[in-house]
This record gives C-alpha cells, sequence and structure tokens, in this order.
C-alpha cells in the first residue's frame, strides 16, 4: 500500500467529503482536495496545475479553492481562483496554512484537511452566498494521482 493510500483511510476520505459539502452548502464556491505522493515540480506551480486539471479554473464565479498535499515530500499548498483571491483578506492564505500545519505536524492529517476546508467555506460563504439555482459544479471526492 502506498504512503497516499495510508494517509487517510476510506472513512477519514468520507469525512473530508462530508466537510466539503457542509462547507459548500451555504456558498457558491467550490472546494477540492488532491492527494499524491510526490512531485517534480514547485508544490505551489503543481497545486496550480491541478487545479487547472480538475477543471477547478472553470467555475462562473473564479471562486474554487484547492488543499493539494505532496505527502512524501511533506507538503501542502491551499490555492484559490482568482475571484477568490481578490475578495479574502490579505492574510486569509497564510492563517489557513497555519491552522492546517498545526494539525498536520501533530499527524492529524484528516483534522487539518477538514479545518482547511471550514476555513475556506467561511470564506466563501461571506463572499458567495448560496442563491437559489446555485449547482455543484465539481466532484467533492478527494482525488489523487
Amino acid at each position: 500500500m502506498s504512503r497516499v493510500e495510508k494517509f487517510l483511510t476510506a472513512d477519514e476520505e468520507q469525512e473530508i467529503v462530508a466537510a466539503i459539502l457542509d462547507a459548500e452548502k451555504n456558498t457558491s464556491g467550490e472546494i477540492r482536495v488532491h492527494i499524491e505522493s510526490h512531485t517534480r515540480l514547485e508544490h505551489f506551480e503543481r497545486a496550480k496545475e491541478v487545479f487547472h486539471l480538475l477543471k477547478m479554473d472553470n467555475t462562473k464565479d473564479e471562486n474554487g479553492v484547492l488543499i493539494y498535499v505532496a505527502v512524501n515530500d511533506r507538503k501542502f499548498v491551499i490555492y484559490g481562483d482568482r475571484g477568490m483571491d481578490k475578495v479574502v483578506p490579505d492574510d486569509f492564505w497564510n492563517s489557513t496554512k497555519d491552522i492546517i500545519q498545526k494539525h498536520f505536524i501533530a499527524g492529524n492529517y484528516k483534522e487539518g484537511i477538514i479545518a482547511g476546508i471550514a476555513s475556506a467555506g467561511r470564506e466563501l460563504e461571506a463572499h458567495f452566498p448560496w442563491n437559489h439555482g446555485d449547482l455543484n459544479e465539481l466532484s467533492n471526492e478527494v482525488s489523487k494521482s
């Protein structure tokens, strides 16, 4: 079993999906989690590439947020689309990164990801509230490569 497969149990993945569903219920924003073992790219650049591969840059309001984790590299990135980047407070990305990192350092990966999802969800709800007719534009499943 690879480190990616061991990173989260199937039950933990389902808890993350439930957290995404909960975070997205009051916003038109989209949150995804992607996990892979390693990248040869700089991690921010890889997150940007995965964001595009997952078609997260195709949302109507440019309000997608990706939590990217490279397990073997022990690195993660929170990447937000242009619409999100324009409206969040200057310290939002760093404060959310700090929340996740605190959990990851303690070995609580699921809790860190869920805390990051909750933080992104609150910010998305504040700037992109759900409107009647909004559709869930992207899958909520944890993607892996």
